[in-house]
């Protein structure tokens, strides 16, 4: 199926023995940017999509690339992945957003690891690279970013609130090649984005705390390297912690008021 999307086969492998790899994706309104993501895994041996009832063209665009497009209502983004997760079929599955790219050289990539006869690992950290009012973001808390994308069907599962990642119980190996993400399409973007986040950042901080370092991002980690991009992000950041705290209060104080939830 690989070389019939025109990829060239790896020298030396024989790609049809080697495990089949399905990807997973979660979507929302995101007509700007998912057909970018679909196009870049047109590799794979699968590709789901679960969609939160959107609004735009996402669904019409999700349907040019796959046939196993589905539709739930948002329970939670621990709860939403998982459930796309349990419905791929294929030993290997990939995890990839749809403001995200999977580049040619990361697909040769997994592919490649893919082939070994006997690959010990069970999942893969990959690295993030952000696109961001212009450029590309190569110092501060953005980069570098990583997390598991790759793994094992039966060795992984998502854990967490908000920021929810993938746990494999198991070896992890680490990919080379960062994946790419295009995030906020400007700062209206980013400032909508923000208000939707922080509340429900603020109800996981109801089961949770949670620790932010200003200075750790914009100076030991180099942000101001980034122009002002660099400096945008740290003051977005501050002022996301800042609403996503306002918000924790506002919640805390509601309960206190009404414990029984009246």
């Amino acid at each position: 199926m690989r070389a019939g999307l025109g990829l060239p086969a790896l020298k030396g492998v024989a790609l049809d023995e080697a495990p089949k790899i399905s990807v997973y994706m979660i979507t929302f309104n995101n007509e700007r940017t998912v057909e970018r993501a679909l196009r870049s895994v047109r590799w794979a041996d699968e590709i789901v999509v679960v969609d939160s009832f959107s609004t735009d063209r996402t669904m019409e665009i999700c349907r040019k690339f796959t046939d196993k497009f589905f539709q739930k209502r948002w329970p939670g983004h621990q709860e939403q992945y998982q459930y796309a997760a349990g419905l791929t079929l294929h030993p290997w599955i990939l995890f990839v957003d749809a403001d995200e790219e999977i580049p040619p050289e990361l697909a040769d990539e997994i592919r490649s690891e893919m082939s070994k006869p006997e690959q010990e690992m069970d999942g893969f950290i990959a690295y993030r690279r952000t696109y961001y009012l212009g450029r590309w973001i190569l110092h501060g808390g953005w980069n570098p970013d990583s997390e598991i994308r790759l793994y094992r069907r039966d060795k992984g599962r998502w854990s967490g609130g908000l920021h929810a990642r993938v746990e494999v119980d198991g070896k992890v190996g680490s990919l080379r090649h960062p994946y790419l993400h295009y995030t906020y399409r400007d700062l209206s973007d980013q400032i909508q984005t923000i208000d939707r986040y922080s509340r429900i950042a603020a109800e996981d901080l109801l089961r949770s705390g949670e620790r932010f370092s200003v200075f750790k991002e914009y100076l030991v980690k180099s942000g101001f390297r980034d122009g002002m991009p660099g400096l945008i992000i740290v003051v977005a950041t501050m002022f996301y912690v800042f609403v996503k705290y306002a918000k924790f209060w506002e919640l805390t104080r509601v309960k206190k008021e009404n414990p029984d939830g009246s």
